[in-house]
């Protein structure tokens, strides 16, 4: 009994000298209880990770439609399938910051939009507020929105520090950005590879210990700034490249040349290329709006934008308008006008096998063709109904009298599980702005 209560003052007194030690053990047990805020697309299939792993987990979710959903079992996520939340207790979730003191470990998963061209932060400085009031010493918060270099240091320390804690000292702060492919199932939070920074080198290392107990590699970098730069350049890289083979679609048409056939002979290089597709444009959280931040930040403390990024999201915010020109002339060649003819949009989400609509090109074109005159309705397996200019439009079936009755189908999002060649087959004119029907030879096929 001696021995047992001397070691456990050796304890309370480690605890009250280092509020961090106790942390760090309850971690490589996996008794720290880990709060995510934000159950979107990053924060709901993280916290089932996380769950996955043995640790007792809270979810804090602002909005309480989303909060019933999950407490009845049902997902709003693709990624995430209803059986897997009968892990969850009603308890567990919640629209109440209060709940944020129950959390040893905080992570936060809110959206980081652009509003006016401008980096929009004020739903992460809203959760470093809440999370302000419920932090206690021994406790870890990590930053897993995306945006631009300074953010963690220049507007969460402070905000997290009101209370007079000291990040480093009394808690850990760390940064490391979320790279969730939605709709893909190779690339899980798991088996992907997790980019993980803190503001001191203690912070680092809690941060590095806990995502090692659930993801398979984890990447540490010196400071929060080289993981938010991270975040931005694999973005930045993907934006820039679709605008480049998207300047070379418009280039091509004038060369009389198939970009499509093109760029498949060019993947077939083994080093030194990597392929990229054209499209309508750019979509979803993380092409269509990071770069920017990026640019911005470039721009605030420098006094210049990047041009790269600057011109790609020129040519990229462009090719829903080239879409409609190049419809326009397709039908133009069967003798149709835009104005008054059917146009069957396939696919309104911004990628394929989801069912995310955020900054979504189809919806940028659709809206175009509406402007147009074009009597428009759409099919889309993953979006059941879109609000669409002040009305609400329902999925329509890719029946052979439905495609019979279109002037023109226009694939915009290349879902899987659709029969592209029945499609072919049934419509009267096909523009395809995706490539999904690269190899089907047909004289009513047009493609980008």
């Amino acid at each position: 009994m001696v021995e047992r209560s001397l070691t456990t003052t050796l304890a309370d007194v480690d605890e009250v000298v280092d509020p961090l030690a106790n942390l760090e053990r309850r971690i490589r047990a996996r008794e720290a209880t880990v709060a995510v805020v934000g159950l979107g697309y990053v924060g709901l299939p993280l916290l089932m990770a996380v769950r996955g792993a043995g640790f007792p987990v809270l979810g804090l979710e602002l909005d309480r439609d989303k909060v019933e959903l999950l407490r009845a079992g049902r997902s709003y996520i693709l990624d995430v399938a209803d059986d897997m939340l009968s892990a969850l207790a009603a308890a567990d979730v919640d629209s109440d910051p209060a709940m944020l003191e129950r959390a040893e470990i905080i992570l936060v998963c809110v959206p980081t939009p652009l509003t006016d061209n401008t980096p929009d932060l004020s739903m992460v400085q809203r959760a470093a507020v809440d999370v302000g009031h419920a932090i206690r010493p021994g406790r870890l918060v990590v930053l897993e929105s995306t945006t631009y270099p300074g953010t963690t240091e220049e507007i969460v320390k402070p905000l997290l520090e009101r209370a007079g804690l000291v990040a480093g000292r009394d808690f850990a702060l760390g940064y490391s950005p979320e790279r969730i492919d939605p709709g893909q199932d190779r690339h899980r939070v798991d088996n992907t590879p997790k980019i993980v920074s803190g503001v001191t080198d203690r912070c680092r290392d809690i941060a590095a210990a806990f995502y090692g107990a659930f993801v398979g590699e984890v990447v540490t970098v010196p400071s929060p700034r080289e993981a938010e730069m991270a975040k931005l350049i694999e973005n930045t890289f993907r934006q820039v490249n679709i605008a480049l083979v998207n300047e070379l679609a418009i280039l091509a048409q004038d060369l009389r040349v198939d970009i499509w056939e093109a760029l498949r002979a060019a993947a077939t290089k083994p080093f030194g290329y990597m392929p990229f597709w054209p499209g309508p444009g750019v979509g979803g959280h993380c092409i269509a709006i990071d770069p920017s931040y990026l640019s911005w930040r470039a721009g605030q403390q420098l006094g210049y934008r990047i041009g790269f990024i600057e011109h790609a999201n020129e040519v990229n915010n462009r090719m829903p308008s080239y879409v409609v020109t190049r419809l326009g002339e397709a039908l133009n060649d069967a003798g149709k006008p835009i104005r008054g003819s059917k146009i069957l949009a396939l696919g309104v989400s911004y990628k394929a096998g989801v069912d995310d609509r955020r900054e979504s090109p189809s919806v940028a074109v659709m809206e175009r063709l509406a402007a147009k005159g074009a009597s428009l309705s759409y099919h889309d397996p993953y979006v059941e109904r879109l609000d669409f200019l002040g009305k609400e439009l329902t999925s329509s079936a890719l029946t052979g009298e439905i495609l019979a009755e279109q002037d023109c189908v226009l694939i915009l999002t290349k879902h899987p599980g659709i029969d592209y060649e029945s499609l072919v087959a049934g419509a009267k004119l096909v523009f395809d702005a995706r490539g999904a029907t690269v190899g089907i030879d047909a004289p009513n096929v047009v493609r980008l």
